[in-house]
C-alpha cells in the first residue's frame, strides 16, 4: 500500500455540497438517482413468482406466502443487510464492491487471503456488468408491455417502442444526464407515491393481505410447498434488485440521507404496492385471478387510468436504466484507476460534477448488448430468467466481504459476527441457488458476461503487474543516470516531463531520447501519478517531489480511485519543483510498450495475447491525463512478459 492512503482525504463533492444542503433536500436528491432499479422491480416481480417457471398456485395461503416473503426479503436483504449494516462500511464516503475491497486491503495488508478478498471483490464488479446490461432491457420491455393492457392489438409494437426508447437512452449519454437529472427526482416522487396509492387502495378493499407481515405464511410456504416455494425465490428476489446499487451509489448522497429516503419513503411506497398486488389476487376468483396476474401492476389501476400508468412507468424505468448505465461508467472508471482495466477515453459531460462522466466505449458495448437482449428474449418474463443470478450473486459475494469486515475490520468477536453472518448466508445462499435453477433459461448469460469480463480484469491485472517487474528488472537507478547523463548530452531550454509508472529507475522514453536525440531539458521531471485506496486525496496532499540535482527532478501527483488524472491541473500545485510549468515551454514524453513473446511467460500464452490486445487498444495516456496534444512525444519500447 502506497503511504497516499495515509493523506487526508478530502470529501467528495457530493459530500461537500451536503454540508450546505439539508438532509432532506440530498434524501430527495436521492430518491430520483439512486432508488430506481428497485423502484420499478412491482412491474414484473409479483407477477413472475406465479406466472414464472416456478408456477405457483393461485390462492390465499400462496398469496400471503410469497407477499410475506418479498416483505421479509426487503426487510433482511435491503434494508438490514445493505442499508443498515454495509452503509456503515464506507471507503471515506464511497461504497460498492470494489471501494469496500480497498478499505478491506487497506487493512488487512499483506494477510494471506488478501488475493481471496480482491477475487471476490473483482468477480462481484463483473457481475454488476451482466445486471447493467439486463436492467434497462427488462425494466423498459416491461413498462412498454403495458400497452398490451391497454389494447391486446398492441402487442405488434411492443418491441420496436422498447428498441428506440432504449437506442434514444444510449444516445442521450454523450450530452450528459445533468438537465434531465433535474427532473428525475420529481418523476420518481410521482412514481413512488403511484405505487403506494395504487397498493393501499386494493389494500382497503382487502384487509386481510396484512396478515403477510406474519413471518408464518412464509414458512408454511416452504412447510407445504418445499421444491415449488424453493424455486419461487427466484422470482421473489426480483424484488430486492437494485440493493447492490443503493450501496454503489452512497457516495453520491451520503449514508444519512439515503437512509432516511429509504425508511420514510420508499420501503413504504414499495411495500404498499406488493401488498396491493396481493390483495387484488386473493380477492379474485380462481379463474379470473389466473388472467389478472399475467400482468398485475397495471391491473391495479381503472382502465381510464391504465392507459397515463404506461407512461409513467415507462418513464419510471427509462430513470432507472439511466442509473444503471451511469453506476456502469462509475464502476468503470473506479476499475481503470485501481488497475483492473486499461485505460478508456472518459469524458466529463459536466464542468460543476466531477461524477458525471461518459465513456464511450462502454455506451455502446452496454447498447449493442441490450438490443441483442431485447431482440432475444422477446418479453419481460423471459428476461427475467437471466436476472436474477446476477444480483444474487454479487449480494452472496457482499456477505463473504461482510464476513470479513466484521471480523477484520470492526474487530467483532466471532461469536457475535457468525450469527449474522450465517443468517445472511443462509438467506442470500437460498436466492443464490434458486436462481441457478434458471441457468438454462437464460441464466447463463449474466454469469457468461461476468466469466468473461473477470478474465478480462484478472487477465489486465495480472499482465500489469508482470509488465512492472520486468521493466523495474533492467531500470537504470535515477541518480546515477543523473550524474552521468549531466556532461554526456547537450542541454536545450525549456522543461521535459517524462511520464512513468514506477516511483523508481530511468524511464525507457528518457532512455530512448538520450539515444537518438543526444539531447536534455534545462529540466527534467520523471512524474509518476499514483492512485490511492481511498476515493479522493486531500488537494494539499496531491503533489510531492523530489530534487535530484543538476536540473533532474522526480514528482508524484496522487489521485484517489474515483478523481480525474488531469495532469497540467496538477502541475500548477508543483511549482516549488524547479519552478512554476509554462506549458508551451513544456514537452511530455511518454512510453508506449510493445510485448514480445516470452520464453518463460508468466501468465498463460492465451492470457498474454489477451494482455496484448487489451494494450494494444487501451487509451492512450495522453488523454487519460489530459495532456496537452501538441505537446506530447511518443517513443516505444519492447518488453517481454
Amino acid at each position: 500500500m502506497s503511504e497516499t492512503a495515509k493523506h487526508v482525504v478530502a470529501a467528495p463533492p457530493g459530500a461537500q455540497a451536503g454540508h450546505s444542503a439539508t438532509s432532506t433536500k440530498l434524501a430527495v436528491g436521492a430518491i430520483g438517482i439512486v432508488f430506481g432499479d428497485i423502484g420499478t422491480s412491482p412491474l414484473y416481480a409479483f407477477r413472475e413468482t406465479f406466472a414464472g417457471t416456478a408456477n405457483v398456485a393461485i390462492d390465499r395461503m400462496h398469496v400471503l406466502g410469497v407477499v410475506s416473503l418479498i416483505f421479509w426479503s426487503m426487510l433482511l436483504v435491503v434494508a438490514i443487510q445493505y442499508v443498515t449494516i454495509l452503509m456503515r462500511a464506507d471507503n471515506k464516503g464511497q461504497g460498492g464492491s470494489l471501494a469496500l475491497v480497498a478499505l478491506l486491503s487497506r487493512h488487512m495488508g499483506k494477510s494471506s487471503y488478501g488475493w481471496l478478498v480482491i477475487l471476490l471483490g473483482v468477480f462481484a464488479t463483473s457481475l454488476f456488468y451482466g445486471d447493467s446490461m439486463i436492467t434497462p432491457a427488462i425494466s423498459v420491455l416491461s413498462a412498454v408491455e403495458g400497452l398490451t393492457v391497454v389494447d391486446a392489438g398492441l402487442q405488434q409494437y411492443v418491441i420496436p417502442i422498447a428498441l428506440g426508447l432504449l437506442v434514444f437512452l444510449f444516445m442521450l449519454q454523450a450530452r450528459g444526464t445533468a438537465k434531465v437529472g433535474a427532473l428525475f427526482a420529481p418523476v420518481m416522487i410521482v412514481w413512488f407515491l403511484v405505487l403506494a396509492l395504487l397498493g393501499g387502495w386494493q389494500i382497503m378493499q382487502n384487509p386481510d393481505i396484512l396478515w403477510a407481515l406474519n413471518p408464518y405464511y412464509a414458512v408454511m410456504f416452504f412447510v407445504t410447498d418445499g421444491f415449488v416455494a424453493f424455486l419461487a425465490l427466484g422470482a421473489v428476489v426480483l424484488a430486492v434488485t437494485g440493493s447492490e446499487a443503493l450501496y454503489s451509489d452512497m457516495g453520491h448522497f451520503g449514508r444519512g440521507p439515503m437512509r432516511l429516503s429509504w425508511f420514510g419513503f420508499v420501503m413504504p411506497c414499495l411495500l404498499l404496492n406488493y401488498f396491493g398486488q396481493g390483495a387484488m389476487i386473493a380477492g379474485l376468483p380462481a379463474e379470473e385471478a389466473a388472467v389478472v396476474v399475467q400482468n398485475p401492476f397495471f391491473l391495479l389501476a381503472s382502465e381510464e387510468w391504465r392507459l397515463p400508468l404506461v407512461f409513467l412507468a415507462t418513464v419510471a424505468t427509462f430513470i432507472a436504466s439511466q442509473a444503471v448505465i451511469s453506476g456502469a461508467f462509475s464502476i468503470t472508471h473506479q476499475a481503470v484507476q485501481m488497475g483492473f482495466m486499461p485505460r478508456l477515453s472518459i469524458l466529463h459531460t459536466s464542468e460543476t460534477e466531477g461524477g458525471q462522466i461518459y465513456i464511450p466505449f462502454v455506451n455502446w458495448a452496454l447498447m449493442v448488448a441490450v438490443i441483442i437482449l431485447v431482440l432475444t428474449f422477446q418479453s419481460s418474463s423471459n428476461l427475467a430468467s437471466a436476472y436474477g443470478i446476477a444480483v444474487t450473486g454479487a449480494v452472496t459475494i457482499d456477505t463473504l466481504l461482510m464476513a470479513v469486515l466484521l471480523v477484520g475490520v470492526w474487530k467483532w468477536k466471532w461469536w457475535y459476527a457468525a450469527p449474522v453472518v450465517i443468517l445472511f448466508l443462509i438467506v442470500d445462499g437460498a436466492y443464490f441457488a434458486a436462481n441457478l435453477t434458471k441457468v438454462p433459461d437464460g441464466g447463463w448469460f449474466p454469469l457468461l458476461v461476468g466469466a468473461i469480463t473477470f478474465t478480462l480484469l484478472t487477465t489486465w491485472a495480472r499482465g500489469r503487474k508482470l509488465m512492472r517487474e520486468r521493466m523495474g528488472e533492467v531500470a537504470l537507478p535515477m541518480e546515477i543516470f543523473a550524474k552521468s547523463a549531466k556532461n554526456s548530452a547537450t542541454r536545450v531550454p525549456g522543461t521535459a516531463i517524462f511520464m512513468a509508472s514506477a516511483k523508481g529507475g530511468v524511464p525507457s522514453a528518457l532512455l530512448h531520447n538520450i539515444k537518438h536525440n543526444k539531447v536534455l531539458h534545462e529540466r527534467v521531471v520523471i512524474l509518476t501519478v499514483e492512485i490511492a485506496e481511498i476515493p479522493y486525496v486531500d488537494p494539499e496532499k496531491r503533489c510531492e517531489y523530489h530534487d535530484l540535482g543538476d536540473g533532474f527532478f522526480r514528482g508524484v501527483l496522487h489521485y484517489g480511485f474515483m478523481e480525474e488524472t488531469n495532469v497540467p491541473e496538477g502541475l500548477k500545485k508543483m511549482d516549488r519543483c524547479g519552478g512554476e510549468f509554462d506549458m508551451m515551454q513544456t514537452s511530455f514524453f511518454l512510453s508506449r510498450q510493445t510485448l514480445l513473446p516470452s520464453d518463460k511467460p508468466g501468465m498463460p500464452i492465451w492470457r498474454e495475447k489477451i494482455f496484448a490486445w487489451m494494450l494494444r487498444n487501451s487509451a492512450t495516456a495522453m488523454e487519460f491525463f489530459r495532456l496537452p496534444t501538441n505537446r506530447v512525444v511518443e517513443l516505444g519500447s519492447q518488453v517481454r512478459i
